[in-house]
C-alpha cells in the first residue's frame, strides 16, 4: 500500500511539471521580421494558447508580420481560411501555425535528432522503475 502511496504520489508531481505552455514572439504589424527579439516573447496561456501564430501580410510598402499566441482551434481556423489568400502577391495575408517554444521566429536550421532520451521519457520511465520495487525497499527510512 505504501508503495502505491509513493508511486502516486510521484506520478502526481511528475505530470504537474508537464502542464502545456509554450513561448512565443508577440507583435502587432511590423516590417522586416523584427520582432523575433528577446523583447517581444510572451508565455502564452498555460493549456489554452497551446500554439503560436504568424501572419505575413504584404502590402505596399513591403512586408508585415504579426506574431501571437493562440488556441490550436483558432489558429488553424484561421490559417485555412486564409490560405486562399496566401500567394506571396501585393495584398496577399498568410497565416501559420506552430505549436513549439518560438516557432514563430525566424527559420531556423533544424537540429540533428538527439539519441537521447527527453525529459519526460526520463520520468516516465523512473516511475516504471519504482512500480516494480518491492515493498520491503520501500520501508527504508533516513
Amino acid at each position: 500500500m505504501r508503495l502505491l502511496a509513493v508511486v502516486t504520489l510521484f506520478g502526481v508531481l511528475v505530470d504537474a511539471g508537464d502542464a502545456l505552455q509554450i513561448q512565443c514572439y508577440q507583435c502587432e504589424e511590423v516590417k522586416h521580421n523584427d520582432c523575433s527579439t528577446p523583447e517581444y516573447i510572451v508565455n502564452c496561456t498555460v493549456n489554452v494558447q497551446d500554439m503560436c501564430q504568424k501572419e505575413v501580410l504584404v502590402k505596399p510598402d513591403g512586408i508585415h508580420y504579426r506574431k501571437s499566441c493562440a488556441s490550436s482551434g483558432a489558429c488553424l481556423i484561421a490559417s485555412s481560411g486564409y490560405q486562399q489568400f496566401c500567394t506571396g502577391k501585393l495584398n496577399s495575408v498568410c497565416i501559420s501555425c506552430c505549436n513549439t517554444p518560438l516557432c514563430n521566429g525566424p527559420k531556423r536550421k533544424r537540429p540533428v535528432p538527439s539519441a537521447a532520451p527527453s525529459d519526460v521519457q526520463l520520468k516516465r520511465q523512473l516511475l516504471l522503475f519504482l512500480t516494480f520495487i518491492p515493498p520491503a525497499l520501500m520501508e527504508i527510512t533516513f
